[in-house]
């Protein structure tokens, strides 16, 4: 056994520790049953991609605590068809949009304090809830209501076996280095996806992953997703998939977070490592098309942009916590960031041509576009011809995969010959079901939110 004494049959097992995770555990355990949280990761570390976090995305028919006006199911809905191009189950997808109004006051309830909407986030303060601290203060909350309602809590804990028959009977696990079995009655497994494993990024997307950087945890590698996959369970999700983000190219390799994020693109140009433009920086507003941006620059050669403004446009954004390159001249520019002078000035100059007269908005979509420009910029296109001039080197930033087990919309998992009686999943290691392709902004935390609760009620009953 391990040093450490670990509750070796407990009603509900949770496997993960973070946003998803927890909300399972508290609500399995509020409803009287008695939970094991297991943990990948050490305690410092804990929480998952959810630390990283700063809002959750909520439909409310009029004001609710922070957030403003209405925000109905009927353009949230639109809001998602138009990110995923119909890529969702419908009806997996209208429950969570649903549900997460009344998870507002649920996570007010179990310690979570939410606050304004931050500056330099585009018109968010309609549609998402910012948490007060961030995500890591929304993990700790949530930790220290789990364990005053005396949830147990292991750290370091690695699941590497579910033993599967038609159900889990058994659970192995690793604790303190030594292998642990568990026989729990139910399961709810919210443990992520495969992202920090690079080989398998790379068996899907081939040798450019190995330029990806991994904005998240290190210890979502999909061992418990393979584990259950190998056995039989059904998967949704195209492993090709995934919240991929535009972040800045400084980052480390794992676990930079929100802060390495660059939200620039939509009043800048971005270029490739040729100096030339390869898509619309202005298509839609920012918390509609920021997750689209990890995938446009993987495509490009070496998997690497750069987004290009001027002094205007430096206070529009929250800046990455890196400083960006500066430059009097665009050419002087170009040599800081090694791009080919003579064409990223040629860029610019036919951009600034294209660029028309009109009112700027840079909270909405403003219709300032380019003329006879391909590809257009088709809002907040301005001349980039004040100086200092700014750049940042961009990499795709994966935030977690969409390949996942199938669930039904009591996020009980299906298996081979129907949903499996006590096994539930919820998070990122399911999300592949609503989200096909594409990212709506605190879409990820409204889906782990709500079918936690879900799965914590559902696995409650049935040890009941």
């Amino acid at each position: 056994m391990a040093d450490r004494a670990v509750n070796a049959a407990p009603d509900i097992l949770v496997v993960g520790g973070g946003n998803a995770a927890l909300c399972a555990a508290i609500s399995a355990r509020r409803a009287g049953a008695s939970v094991l949280i297991l943990e990948r990761a050490p305690k410092p570390y804990r929480g998952g991609n959810s630390r990283h976090t700063r809002n959750f995305r909520c439909m409310h028919a009029g004001p609710l605590g922070q957030l403003t006006d209405i925000y109905d199911e009927g353009e949230f809905f639109d809001d998602l068809i138009k990110v995923t191009g119909g890529k969702t189950d419908e009806a997996l997808a209208r429950l969570t949009i649903r549900r997460s109004e009344s998870c507002y006051s649920w996570m007010q309830d179990n310690g979570v304090r939410f606050q304004p909407s931050l500056s330099g986030t585009l018109s968010l303060s309609r549609t998402n809830a910012f948490f007060l601290g961030g995500g890591k203060a929304l993990v700790n909350a949530y930790y220290r209501t789990a364990a005053a309602l005396g949830v147990e809590i292991v750290y370091d804990a690695r699941v590497d076996h579910l033993e599967f028959d038609g159900r889990v009977r058994r659970v192995m696990a690793t604790v303190d280095e030594q292998q642990i079995t568990l026989c729990p009655r139910a399961v709810i497994v919210a443990s992520g996806g495969f992202q920090a494993d690079i080989d398998w990024l790379a068996s899907a997307w081939g040798e450019a992953a190995r330029n990806f950087l991994i904005r998240g945890t290190p210890y979502n590698r999909g061992e418990v997703l393979k584990d259950l996959l190998g056995q039989g369970i059904e998967s949704v999700g195209d492993p090709t998939q995934c919240h991929a983000v535009a972040i800045d190219g400084r980052a480390p390799k794992y676990d930079g977070g929100i802060v390495t994020r660059l939200d620039c693109v939509p009043f800048s140009i971005v270029v490739n490592n040729a100096a030339r433009r390869f898509y619309d920086e202005g298509e839609d507003v920012w918390p509609k098309r920021y997750a689209i941006w990890g995938r446009l620059v993987a495509a490009q050669p070496d998997q690497v942009g750069y987004a290009i403004i001027d002094a205007k446009s430096r206070e529009l954004f929250m800046p990455s916590v890196f400083p960006p390159v500066t430059a009097d001249t665009i050419e002087g520019l170009a040599g800081k960031m090694g791009l080919p002078a003579e064409t990223l000035a040629k860029t610019v100059s036919e951009f600034n041509a294209a660029c028309q007269d009109g009112p700027f908005q840079p909270t909405e979509l403003d219709g300032l576009s380019t003329k006879g420009l391909n590809p257009p910029k088709t809002n907040w296109a301005r001349p980039i011809t004040e100086p200092p001039f700014f750049g940042y080197e961009l990499r795709p930033g994966v935030t977690f995969t969409y390949l996942g087990l199938k669930v039904d919309d009591t996020a009980q998992v299906q298996g081979p010959d129907g949903p499996v009686v006590n096994l539930w999943a919820a998070g990122e290691i399911m999300a592949g079901s609503i989200l096909g392709q594409g990212y709506l902004a605190g879409f990820g935390m409204a889906i782990g939110t709500v079918f936690g609760r879900l799965a914590g009620e559902g696995a409650a009953d049935y040890v009941r």
